[in-house]
């Protein structure tokens, strides 16, 4: 850990946040690992079953999955590799005045890809700092078709030849909405595994919303409904739009959810299901807990919808939010707080290098390719 980063927070912060404060950064990222590693345990198992092991209201503390408490799943390991291309695209675009910030995700998603002991079909740098995180290397039920569209890559920003539009684009883009055209980022980067426009398109309206929370200070639904006027009549975003306005329209009708309800909506196993899931659960959430919990307690991929709902609820209520207990358990959470803390300061750690404009410290954590 660096001195003097966002590390202190994860436990005891102070609660008088700005609305762009860097610490609601650190709550994004660190609410989202935390609703994964909730829902890690209930992944596959339907709601009665749910029922029978954890209690009449579902699982609310972290319990065990791939042999410990509060381990995180693929969902946040692809945030986290998403953050570090993201953050590399920044160091080369400074460093060389040029950059395709998504073909710089794609190369970071290649390096997940290693970690999970497959091959990708072309060069991948296991430079930087992130792949060498011994506990990244490790299989959390990785999506098959991430699995095969990013070992089929035969160039970096090669798009996805298939036709998914299952939820691990959505998932994994929550950091693109602290940089630049978030929704385009998030979009082309999600493409490079989920060919259907659903699967590419709901992921950039999600870091879209999240963006404009961070921006311009906007209540959820008020970012949602900014979202929808902007993106919501491209050509693709049909079901999405459906969706996110049906659930937009149960939060006003005061109706929560409950696991019958997200049933309702479907598993959330694809994108548009998954953003809808996690957006009702934020937009109707009494507290980031009663958000968190509400998602992952239903018959469907629990983890992702956790994921989505704290990314939300953590960039509105920042890290303060997250019940200690969860937190306690959370597997890298020095790892993630390393990532916010970059994301936050990277612009301002810049010391200018005659040779390159950026600090050596820097290129060597972030290699700008």
């Amino acid at each position: 850990m660096k001195d003097g980063t966002l590390a202190d927070w994860v436990i005891d912060v102070d609660t008088r946040l700005s609305p762009r404060d860097p610490a609601r950064v650190l709550g994004c990222l660190l609410a989202g690992a935390a609703g994964d590693a909730l829902g890690a345990a209930v992944e596959f198992m339907d709601w009665p079953a749910i029922q029978r092991q954890f209690g009449p209201h579902g699982i609310r503390a972290m319990s065990a999955a791939y042999g410990r408490r509060g381990a995180i799943t693929d969902d946040t390991q692809m945030m986290l590799f998403t953050a570090e291309g993201l953050l590399r695209a920044v160091v080369r675009s400074e460093a060389r005045g040029i950059c395709n910030s998504a073909s710089v995700v794609h190369h970071a998603l290649l390096r997940w890809l290693v970690t999970q002991e497959y091959d990708a079909a072309i060069e991948v740098g296991r430079d930087g700092w992130l792949i060498g995180v011994s506990q990244l290397w490790s299989r959390r039920a990785p999506g098959n078709t991430c699995l095969s569209a990013l070992s089929q890559s035969a160039g970096y920003g090669q798009l996805a030849n298939n036709d998914s539009k299952g939820c691990g684009g959505v998932m994994r883009v929550a950091a693109c909405a602290f940089f630049s055209s978030a929704f385009e980022v998030a979009s082309e980067t999600a493409h490079y595994s989920h060919g259907h426009p659903t699967g590419y398109l709901a992921a950039g309206l999600f870091a879209d919303i999240l963006q404009r929370i961070w921006l311009h200070q906007l209540p959820l639904d008020e970012a949602c409904a900014g979202a929808l006027e902007e993106h919501g009549g491209k050509r693709g975003m049909e079901d999405t739009r459906r969706l996110v306005e049906y659930v937009m329209r149960l939060h006003r009708q005061g109706v929560r959810p409950t696991p019958d309800g997200i049933a309702e909506l479907g598993g959330g196993w694809v994108a548009d299901e998954a953003l809808a899931i996690g957006l009702w659960c934020a937009l109707c959430a009494e507290s980031l807990e009663d958000g968190v919990v509400m998602a992952v307690n239903h018959s469907g991929d629990s983890d992702s919808t956790g994921l989505i709902a704290g990314n939300l609820l953590g960039l509105i209520h920042g890290p303060q939010a997250v019940p200690r207990h969860w937190l306690e358990d959370l597997e890298l959470r020095d790892v993630i707080t390393q990532l916010a803390a970059d994301i936050s300061f990277v612009p301002a750690v810049y010391d200018v290098d005659d040779s390159t404009g950026v600090s050596t410290d820097i290129w060597v954590r972030y290699p700008g390719w």
